[in-house]
């Protein structure tokens, strides 16, 4: 008797007669429920539907895009269906459970080609274009909040170790990873960052204006918008763009949950806890392996 995962496979290749692609996504978000309900020892086929509401609630809070928790839950309901089809399941728990819903104000998630066209939109001639690409690096490859893009500190950024430290809501901490690309962008920024005349109190701000001041958000959320109206992009473009489009990403891509979590800041951390709660080898492994604007570049 073949293992239900693997009955769960030849279901839907024969039976529903899905291309390799769907079956790999709905496998993918099979995996990302059992890893939800290992934390309390909960096999997916006892899973009740409470269990299910938390685990659609925890995505949510992620702030995964709508369209992207859909379709988690319509592999979900796959999946319990096929259990009801087996007889190992008189009741389906997902009956209840309701899509959210997708309508015209909800965040936008900017495709990987729109997020490359941001990119080459910029004008590296003039004299900010090195600081806006660095800032479309880092927003979008590490998932901050404008507020934290503008009040990175030089003394925080441990470039050899490939992290930051991040002071997020409530002044909570924590460890972010730099990738390689990252790091490469905001070296040479540095380089034109030394050229400024830097006003007293903003030696350790990473991001300046041309006069040597820190950038506001109001001035992040401009160069945004000009860049995606630069790029042609019609969609309502801002800085949380950017981070909804990495957690999404990742999630597509077949990130933990909770590394994401982790990266989002959306757990309570302390300085200290930051070198406990998490492996941080795994956090930086996690973000290089299912980031695709990393992995389409090893």
């Amino acid at each position: 008797m073949l293992p239900i995962r693997d009955e769960y496979h030849l279901y839907l290749k024969l039976e529903k007669g899905l291309s390799n692609n769907t079956i790999e996504a709905y496998e993918s978000d099979l995996m990302k429920l059992s890893t939800y309900l290992a934390d309390a020892h909960i096999a997916p086929e006892a899973a009740t539907t409470d269990h299910l509401r938390d685990f659609i609630i925890e995505i949510s809070s992620l702030g995964i895009h709508p369209r992207s928790q859909a379709r988690i839950l319509s592999s979900i309901k796959s999946f319990y269906h096929f259990l009801i089809y087996r007889n190992i399941l008189d009741n389906d728990p997902t009956e209840l459970l309701e899509s959210p819903k997708i309508g015209l104000r909800l965040p936008e998630v900017l495709s990987l080609k729109e997020i490359d066209d941001i990119v080459q939109a910029i004008d590296l001639s003039k004299p900010e274009g090195q600081r806006n690409k660095t800032i479309i690096e880092v927003l979008y490859g590490s998932g901050l909040r404008v507020s934290e893009l503008v009040g990175l500190q030089l003394s925080k950024m441990y470039i050899n170790e490939g992290y930051m430290l991040i002071e997020g809501k409530g002044s909570k901490q924590r460890l972010v990873p730099l990738s390689p690309q990252s790091i490469h962008q905001i070296g040479l920024w540095k380089t034109d960052r030394n050229l400024l005349t830097i006003q007293k109190g903003n030696e350790d701000i990473l991001f300046l204006n041309r006069r040597g001041s820190k950038l506001t958000r109001d001035m992040i959320f401009k160069i945004v918008k000009e860049l995606a109206l630069l790029a042609g992009i019609r969609k309502n473009v801002s800085p949380h763009t950017f981070r909804h489009s990495f957690a999404t990403h990742l999630l597509e891509n077949g990130a933990n949950l909770r590394a994401i979590q982790q990266l989002l800041g959306h757990e309570s951390i302390t300085t200290t806890e930051l070198y406990t709660h998490m492996d941080l080898h795994f956090l930086r492994q996690t973000v290089m392996e299912c980031h695709p604007f990393y992995k389409n570049k090893k």
